[in-house]
């Protein structure tokens, strides 16, 4: 599947600055505010980021790959 810069670069966006800053507000407010579940939530959005970091840097890869060509 190839996406359009625009879906790209949100996508980019969202993964590098919009889900570590969600998972340190998170982080931050549960520890301030005695959340029950807030280590658990902090570390799934951690484990999400990381995913869609990994696949969007492996996508990225691709695209470079393929424009060389």
């Amino acid at each position: 599947m190839i996406l359009k810069d625009k879906h790209y670069q949100i996508i980019k966006w969202v993964v590098l600055t919009v889900l570590p800053a969600l998972s340190v507000l998170i982080s931050a407010l549960g520890k301030a505010y005695s959340f029950e579940y807030t280590d658990l939530t902090v570390l799934t959005i951690n484990a999400v980021a990381v995913f869609l970091g990994a696949i969007t840097g492996v996508s990225q890869l691709n695209y470079n790959k393929n424009k060389e060509d």
